[in-house]
């Protein structure tokens, strides 16, 4: 049976991101869904705080506590402390999700649904009794991984495939791959149109002249670093790649980049993002063409439709069956496609045609609410796997 729709939910979400200023699909989630529901109420649980790693990097270990975020009174992050590898320590998963669940207690939720993101936390969904969303939105399974990690990632997939009240996926390919298993929902990312076409000036940091503009995470795997150099150095002086977003690339990759002409600008504030695309003269997308590309529903497809600006992507998913002024092109002809679209006139900087406006995230989150609610008012699955 579902919960009735004004039954008041409590909601903790175990998220791979910080709450900040880069808002990816939780928070836009949780931001839409507590607008939606005025009794919703979401603790939002961050990455986990390595305090060694801080340490060894002279860095306080700033964390554990439980605080308020916005100002609706109904949304708390936390991010608990992870105080040994777990090489060294088997409890520490553990020890994450009780530091969790203390915060829970402490607002007063006595049995709220999990909306799980972080398959860390795969043994709370078994061990506490609460229902349960599993919410898968990259196939980690298919990154590069080391072999313990792996090993862990698996069993824990595995664990919340077959314990899960609800699985949700948010592209095609996840569909297929995990609905082989169980049944699951696919619900795509969105976009706020308003705030993406919002006319913005002219970012101070952007370089003088005409842009080439990368926006999303700058993470070795996704983005094909090797057609990067390329296109930076048949751009010359005609236009400058410039790569915007957060990066985990290491020290080698960063520099091999800014040797060959990439300007990296490192990660901006959500509020920031559509003057950076407003004002590129071509938004790229070289990322690279393989398995874990095609797990994902880049939110970036989204946003760069609804500004409108003349995109190149390689062929990969959410990119491939999309119209003017989107090209898509193979990895041998991508620089070519670049260069076709920096050749004609220049495009007056602001938000282009909105020629077919996609899935909000106003729509999306509804959907996913909906989700919850059903997941409140279900038993958890007693099933494990084998």
């Amino acid at each position: 049976m579902t919960a009735p729709a004004d039954s008041p939910l409590d909601v903790i979400c175990f998220s791979l991101e910080p709450w900040d200023e880069i808002w990816r699909r939780n928070q836009w989630f949780a931001t839409e869904m507590l607008q939606a529901d005025p009794q919703l109420r979401i603790l939002f649980a961050e990455l986990p705080i390595d305090v060694l790693w801080r340490a060894s990097h002279g860095k306080l270990p700033t964390g554990g506590r439980l605080r308020p975020v916005g100002t609706t009174g109904r949304l708390w992050a936390t991010a608990p402390l992870k105080l040994l590898p777990r090489r060294v320590w088997p409890g520490v998963d553990g020890s994450l999700a009780s530091q969790v669940l203390r915060a829970a207690r402490r607002l007063g939720m006595r049995r709220p649904v999990l909306w799980i993101n972080d398959s860390t936390y795969a043994e709370v969904a078994v061990s506490s009794g609460w229902p349960s969303v599993y919410d898968i939105t990259d196939d980690w399974l298919l990154a590069s991984r080391d072999g313990r990690q792996l090993d862990r990632e698996r069993r824990q997939d595995a664990l919340l495939l077959a314990h899960a009240t609800e699985v949700v996926v948010c592209s095609p390919t996840l569909a297929e791959s995990r609905g082989r298993q169980r049944t699951v929902r696919l619900i795509s990312n969105g976009v706020d149109i308003e705030h993406i076409r919002r006319p913005q000036p002219r970012p101070a940091d952007l370089p003088d002249g005409r842009i080439a503009l990368y926006q999303g995470s700058v993470v070795r795997g996704r983005l094909d670093l090797d057609l990067c150099i390329e296109l930076a150095g048949a751009l010359g002086t005609t236009a400058a790649l410039v790569l915007v977003g957060p990066s985990s690339l290491s020290e080698t990759d960063a520099a091999r980049l800014r040797e060959a002409g990439v300007v990296l600008l490192g990660a901006r504030p959500y509020t920031a993002v559509p003057g950076y695309l407003q004002h590129a003269d071509v938004l790229v997308v070289p990322h690279a063409v393989n398995a874990f590309t095609e797990s994902l529903d880049p939110i970036k497809a989204r946003e760069f439709v609804a500004v409108g600006r003349p995109t190149v992507s390689t062929p990969v998913a959410g990119f491939r069956a999309l119209a003017a002024p989107v090209r898509v092109a193979d990895r041998d002809r991508f620089v070519e496609n670049v260069l076709d679209v920096l050749d004609a006139p220049p495009v007056a900087p602001g938000p282009g045609p909105l020629r077919d406006p996609p899935t909000t995230w106003k729509t999306a989150a509804a959907e996913f609410l909906s989700v919850l609610r059903q997941a409140a008012g279900q038993p958890a699955r007693a099933e494990r796997p084998s």
